[in-house]
């Protein structure tokens, strides 16, 4: 698979990342040993970027990826997790000794003595805004409980705090219905060396076109109990979209791709090769419940360019039924 530089990591990773939020919690079920086959099938495809957070199930995530690469030694990928949202989301929260506590735990449950790369979780704007904060994670780097530093972020303002700010990596929801950062984000990146990964690339499964309006998720399955954002930014949940609106937009996009995409290939890859191509993401993080999902996901990276035809009547999808809901609100 194709490799990009992260950043100032001084490490390249896949194109196409594993994201382990569904390991954890908030997407359902997902077993022990399912999980360790959904890693597995990642990284036999090609997969060199897995990232989590100490919140995902509070530690589950992170420790079942311990379980699973215990025995890799050098083959091990590059591991990215996220720390501040165990805590609640208030500025005095963000200490430097809380900060080290954080990076303990996670240390501790990933089995490393140095994280590969710590970034901010979704933090108040004002945390992004600190000099304390960005203080506190060079010292944790200059100290070698870190390699990188980075934060994933709600809004394109937030990308732009954070880069003014040193972060060595992005994190942001980007995908297509989602294309603000297109504009307000990677061409700053870009110009600075940042690394951006992209989060929440299926818009949380709607881009792979089989959600109909009356679909029904698991009540532990945030796309549940997060639709009004009554749990945490409800950008987070099918990208912000309102679902019925998504549903629709989606049945449009799929009859797109068969009409204009590669040949076989199914929605959900084709919204990821669409990312691929856009210049300044280095990574994307697609989650996957099952080892096919985890293969059909990383086979996307194989797809050919996309036409241009189905570019341009993506984007005019875009603005005639998505825009007015999610571009001026993140």
């Amino acid at each position: 698979m194709e490799k990009r530089p992260l950043g100032s990591t001084g490490r390249d990773v896949s194109v196409i990342g594993l994201g382990t939020w569904q390991l954890g919690a908030d997407w359902g079920e997902v077993t022990a040993d399912e999980a360790g086959r959904v890693i597995a099938s990642s990284l036999e495809s090609g997969v060199t970027f897995l990232d989590t957070a100490d919140v995902y199930g509070d530690g589950r995530s992170e420790s079942i990826i311990r379980g699973a690469l215990e025995d890799l030694g050098e083959a091990r990928p590059f591991v990215a997790t996220k720390m501040g949202r165990r805590v609640p989301q208030a500025p005095e929260n963000y200490t430097p000794e809380a900060m080290l506590e954080w990076n303990d735990r996670s240390r501790r449950l990933l089995g490393v003595d140095t994280l590969d790369l710590v970034q901010l979780h979704c933090p108040p704007t004002e945390v992004l805004a600190s000099a304390r904060t960005w203080d506190a994670l060079k010292r944790m780097r200059d100290e070698g409980r870190i390699a990188a530093f980075g934060a994933s972020v709600e809004t394109c303002e937030q990308a732009l705090i954070a880069m003014d700010h040193g972060a060595s990596t992005i994190q942001i929801i980007c995908n297509v219905f989602r294309r603000k950062p297109l504009d307000e984000v990677l061409p700053r990146a870009l110009e600075q060396g940042v690394g951006v990964i992209v989060r929440v690339p299926l818009a949380s499964g709607l881009l792979s076109g089989k959600y109909t309006r009356e679909t029904r998720f698991d009540a532990k399955d945030h796309r549940s109990y997060n639709r009004d954002g009554s749990a945490f930014d409800v950008g987070e949940t099918f990208a912000g979209v309102p679902f019925e609106v998504g549903v629709e937009a989606a049945r449009e996009f799929a009859a797109l791709c068969a009409e204009f995409g590669p040949e076989g290939a199914t929605p959900a890859q084709v919204a990821l090769k669409w990312l691929i191509e856009r210049p300044g993401i280095m990574t994307v993080i697609p989650g996957a419940r099952s080892r096919e999902q985890a293969i059909a996901n990383a086979s996307a990276a194989r797809l050919p360019r996309l036409a241009p035809a189905l570019n341009g009547a993506l984007e005019a999808l875009y603005e005639e039924r998505i825009r007015a809901h999610v571009h001026d609100r993140w």
